[in-house]
């Protein structure tokens, strides 16, 4: 069984997200667990503060190290195997690779910071930083929920149906071909006739060619680091210039090549 570990000032967050649909299925049906450690069992405040002031001046509050690193302590004291990432917007770009390479592990600790951010010396207790993107939260709760959930749904028995997170936006790099379902016409917008078809290969060669046309017109930056991976076909059917056909060939020399006056060749004229 597959685990998780929330590190979080607010385990609420989790409840919900990990009690419901397609996760709360596959708690209940005992693929993957989870459970939480709250960070402020851990403050040594009597007041059960985790923040203070930061060192130098500056707005906002600083979670502190010594509550936030006991509480990984613990998580980690319960499941030793576990991975811990740490929820920061200086953290690498999560995207569908990283959720395919966080899968492999048998058991995650996501930590959730919160406030103005935490403290420098906490990053020596974490194994990696993860970011779902250039812009700020109020805490990590929400993007461990979206880690978590990208994550989950890799592992077995998490889907019940192991083809469907292989045949999808991203899988392959690219994004997922258009998916359709009755009716056949909906306002005058018909179901593509080759699905219709019953000719799997033909579906699989349509597919193949809208995802990758989807993926050009909606996510270039995308196309182009895939683009050198379409065979002849697929460029010709696409409309895209193969470079590698069209580059210059090399000039070849006839032996009947004009000669300069004063040449020495013997094909010249006195």
């Amino acid at each position: 069984m597959r685990h998780v570990c929330f590190v979080s000032l607010f385990p609420e967050y989790f409840e919900a997200s990990m009690g419901c649909s397609i996760l709360g299925r596959a708690v209940k049906n005992g693929h993957i667990s989870w459970d939480f450690v709250q960070i402020r069992d851990f403050s040594h405040d009597k007041h059960h503060r985790v923040d203070d002031s930061p060192y130098g001046g500056g707005a906002g509050l600083v979670m502190k190290p010594d509550p936030v690193v006991e509480a990984i302590e613990a998580a980690k004291l319960a499941h030793s195997d576990g991975h811990v990432v740490l929820m920061s917007p200086q953290g690498t770009r999560f995207n569908q690779g990283e959720a395919k390479r966080l899968s492999c592990f048998p058991s995650l600790i996501l930590v959730c910071g919160h406030y103005e951010g935490l403290d420098e010396r906490i990053l020596h207790y974490v194994d990696e930083e993860i970011s779902l993107g250039d812009f700020v939260l109020t805490g990590g709760e929400l993007a461990a929920q979206a880690v978590c959930d990208a994550v989950c749904r890799l592992w077995p028995g998490v889907l019940g149906n192991e083809a469907s997170c292989v045949d999808e936006s991203f899988s392959d790099g690219w994004l997922e071909y258009p998916q359709f379902t009755r009716p056949v016409d909906f306002r005058g917008r018909r179901v593509p006739d080759v699905l219709l078809s019953g000719d799997h290969g033909a579906v699989d060669t349509w597919r193949r060619l809208e995802s990758i046309k989807r993926t050009r017109d909606r996510r270039p930056d995308i196309f182009e680091k895939l683009k050198h991976t379409l065979s002849a076909k697929e460029k010709s059917l696409l409309g895209i210039a193969d470079s590698s056909q069209n580059a210059r060939k090399p000039h070849k020399q006839t032996q009947t090549e004009t000669t300069h006056p004063g040449s020495n060749s013997t094909d010249a004229k006195n």
